[in-house]
Order: structure tokens, then sequence, then C-alpha cells
């Protein structure tokens, strides 16, 4: 799975049919609403904290209304002059599997997962 790395404004009108994105610059209004009239089939917005407590309720809600879920956290190590996508290995697919073959809990596998890589809790929720 790639998530999409958008740095700056100008790089909003240039993506389509993207379905995860990561907004890598304090975004507005604005900007969320040309993500999703850009990308249909959004599915996930991954936000860092810092920038996730400026987003309005009113972006939140219409975020809701749309089915479309806000991530909070961040894509360690990714340099973007190299490729404009994160990817989610395989290998983190076939452990949430492995684990939940094994009876693991949702919780368990979110903590374990945590523990074992460096994507945010809720892009774990996510992914399970």
């Amino acid at each position: 799975m790639k998530i999409r790395i958008v740095n700056s404004k100008e790089e909003i009108g240039t993506i389509e049919n993207e379905e995860i994105v990561h907004i890598a610059f304090r975004p507005s209004n604005k900007d969320i609403f040309m993500l999703v009239k850009t990308c249909p089939k959004l599915k996930a917005l991954h936000v860092p904290t810092s920038y996730l407590k400026t987003i309005s309720k009113s972006t939140l809600m219409f975020l809701e209304m749309q089915g479309i879920e806000l991530l909070e956290g961040d894509v360690w190590g990714h340099r973007k002059d190299i490729n404009e996508y994160y990817e989610i290995k395989p290998r983190i697919f076939d452990r949430i599997e492995e684990l939940k073959n094994e009876g693991t809990s949702k919780e368990e596998i979110i903590s374990k997962l945590g523990l074992e890589t460096r994507l945010s809790e809720d892009l774990i929720k996510f992914l399970v």
C-alpha cells in the first residue's frame, strides 16, 4: 500500500485517484476541500499531530460525511525528493494476518505493531 505525500498546496492540483494522502504542510479548509475534490477515491487523510489540532470542526464534519478517515501521525524517514509515495511494506500486512490468526485482539495488534514499526497508532488501526 502506498501513501501519497503532499508537501505543498501547489501539489494538490497535480494528484488524482489517491486512496491515502499524507499532508506534510498545515492545510487550510480550502486545501482539504480541494484534495477531496481532486481525489474522489480518497479513504484516509494522514496529518501530523501538530497540524491536526488546527483543522476546523466544519472540515472534520465534512470528512466524516464523505467517509474519509482522518489519521494522526507522521511518515518517518521518508524523502520526498526520492519518491512521492511512502510505501507500507507487505510484511506489515503479513504480520497483521499472522497476529489475527493467533487470535490476538485488535488492541494488542495495534500495540505490537506500534513497537515493531514506526507507523502511527491511527494508521495501524486503519490498516487492521
